[in-house]
């Protein structure tokens, strides 16, 4: 206590003292004041002030953060909403981009608009997100699993590709429709057909598999091949996109051989030369605790350098990203190190900004005659026949039931962020007019937002009987916890006895957050179900597992005992678990309802029913 005071003591004298100094010297400075040549500003400290705060606001910097602030804030919103709905949270983002955009906030309260979004600081804004476009298509890259493509190799090139050449087909047919009256004054033919065809063929991979993820279907076969497909889809489409553009820069097919050809050798250059070289680079790293600075400023070296070899070839820096990262090393751990590290910042910062800068760009109001509605519609139409029909066509041709070349053809026809990419890169190069980018935004929306209502109906169009083991009951035990899955399935053991290995037993478990990135998804649920299946074993029980990640763990549990229907369900909630009998959901919904802190309520309002572990 002395030594503090004494500390204290001398911290005030020195503080003083300088301080003392200090003043004396800028005091003695004041006599250099008419050398200044600067008049006093006239007028009130707070009115110095105020001008001040509303100069600064108008600066680039501070600006740009506002942009950013209400650019998160509406993108979260939104998003939010979707998921409550059931829709992707992309959707919701892509909405916000719209809504903060002319259709509505530059309608309803143009002041606003123009003061947040003025038109010289959307520079800042579109350089902030053309870098998180960057980093959002390395990931893309990495996400490639050649593994799965290898695996289903021969059926999905032919699902693939037939959902790129009859889109880009029919999208090339559309634009006859379309160019004289609605593109003629704006582009020559050819490139504007080209990036018609383009735009309706391409998947979004990341939407496909977050879908795919939140509907259980990662070990399905009809969800592996779907995955696979999108990720054929996706190399292919991204391959086309970068002829098409060398064309357009072109403008004739001749004329771009040059670029095609030198883009090829880079991309052989990339999978010959610098992907074996990155390996052995990580081979080097592999034993080591950390990643270091190092190698991560390596790393990124690498997908600059790419995409400046893109962009000076004369196509774009995105490709030569999106195929740096395919070029990763194949390590799911190195894979999983990088993922993390940029994922999160690309997804949650950055992204929003180009959403909100495509919808700075997307005026719905330019659509404003039955004609353009009517183009509208032709091209959604084209694009979803041409997608999910021949995708679906496809993938029966190939041997898929119907009921797997329904989802199959329903998920290659999500469009999301992918679709936006290209649109962008035709809108700056001046091939879609404003009009037609328009309509092709509304047209990825529409098709993203339509596919998830279509895999719900997939159960009610393809009904399967379902068939129950006689004499079997069906008991069910929901974990969050990996420990309390063995606690459950040991009270089964308690209840049933011997007679518990020939019942069926289903463990149910969740993870929270469906932003996780699909593999990391598979590593949780195969550590979620060691110790219970290992339980399981010793005590000679068949056990049938049940994942699914999820933003709404309550609805999971009542839709897993309505799908179910078990004879008894062990809930498990971390410290608490409950016990309810067929059929009662209103029990189970009031458990979810005061679950937690409150769980106490209920352990006094059915004594017996509800137990701590």
């Amino acid at each position: 206590m002395a030594k503090a005071r004494k500390n204290l003591l001398i911290y005030i004298g020195m503080v003083a003292f300088f301080g003392v100094l200090i003043y004396g010297t800028l005091r003695e400075g004041s006599r250099f004041s008419h050398l200044e040549g600067v008049e006093p500003t006239a007028g009130s400290a707070f009115g110095f002030f105020r001008e001040m705060v509303i100069g600064n606001l108008t600066y680039s910097l501070a600006l740009l953060m506002i942009q950013i602030i209400v650019v998160l804030l509406t993108v979260r919103l939104f998003a939010w909403l979707c998921r409550l709905i059931g829709q992707p949270g992309v959707i919701g983002e892509i909405v916000a981009g719209i809504v903060l955009g002319p259709s509505l906030l530059g309608a309803l309260f143009p002041d606003i608009f123009y003061f947040i979004f003025k038109p010289e600081s959307l520079v800042n804004l579109k350089l902030v997100s053309q870098l998180g476009l960057v980093l959002f298509m390395f990931v893309i890259g990495m996400e490639v699993d050649f593994k799965v493509l290898k695996n289903k190799i021969n059926e999905t090139l032919v699902i693939s590709h037939a959902g790129i050449l009859v889109p880009f087909f029919l999208g090339t047919l559309a634009s006859y429709r379309i160019y004289e009256e609605y593109a003629a004054s704006y582009t020559s033919f050819l490139p504007f057909a080209l990036f018609m065809g383009i735009s309706m063929s391409i998947t979004a991979f990341p939407v496909l598999a977050r879908i795919v993820q939140e509907r259980n279907m990662t070990r399905e076969p009809v969800g592996i091949l779907s995955i696979a497909s999108a990720a054929n889809d996706d190399v292919t489409a991204w391959c086309l996109l970068a002829v098409v553009i060398a064309v357009t820069k072109a403008c004739s097919f001749t004329r771009a051989l040059y670029v095609v050809g030198l883009t090829l050798l880079y991309i052989v250059v990339m999978f010959t030369l610098v992907r074996p070289f990155l390996k052995r680079v990580w081979d080097v790293y592999i034993n080591k605790e950390v990643i270091n600075k190092t190698f991560v400023s390596f790393i990124f070296l690498v997908l600059v350098i790419s995409a400046t070899i893109t962009e000076v070839l004369g196509i774009h820096a995105l490709f030569g990203v999106f195929i740096a990262g395919v070029v990763m090393p194949p390590n799911m751990g190195f894979r999983k190190i990088m993922i993390d590290k940029v994922e999160d910042v690309a997804l949650v910062f950055f992204l929003p900004l180009f959403f909100a800068y495509t919808g700075l760009r997307t005026e719905i109001g330019l659509i404003n005659t039955p004609d353009l509605w009517l183009v509208c519609g032709l091209l959604v139409f084209v694009a979803v026949a041409g997608k999910l029909g021949e995708c679906a066509v496809a993938a029966r041709l190939v041997g898929e039931s119907r009921r797997d070349s329904y989802v199959i053809g329903t998920l290659m026809n999500t469009r999301g962020l992918m679709e936006l990419v290209a649109l962008n890169i035709g809108y700056e190069m001046g091939v879609l007019p404003p009009s037609i980018f328009v309509i092709l935004v509304l047209m990825a929306l529409i098709t993203t937002f339509m596919t998830t209502p279509l895999l719900s109906l997939e159960k009610w169009l393809f009904k399967q009987p379902v068939t129950t083991e006689s004499g079997k009951k069906k008991l069910v035990l929901s974990f969050g916890y990996s420990l309390t899955g063995v606690y459950l399935l040991r009270i089964y053991r308690m209840l049933y006895g011997e007679k518990l290995k020939s019942q069926q037993v289903i463990a149910a478990h969740y993870t929270v957050g469906t932003d996780l990135y699909p593999e990391i998804a598979m590593q949780y649920y195969e550590e979620s179900f060691v110790p219970v299946e290992r339980e399981a074993l010793s005590l000679g029980v068949t056990l049938d597992k049940r994942y699914r990640v999820t933003n709404n763990l309550n609805h999971e549990i009542i839709r897993l005992s309505r799908e179910e229907d078990p004879d008894l369900l062990l809930l498990g909630g971390g410290p608490t678990f409950m016990i309810s009998k067929k059929g009662n959901y209103f029990l189970l919904r009031l458990f979810l309802l005061f679950s937690g802190k409150r769980s106490k309520i209920l352990w006094h309002m059915f004594r017996g029913l509800l137990l701590y572990l």
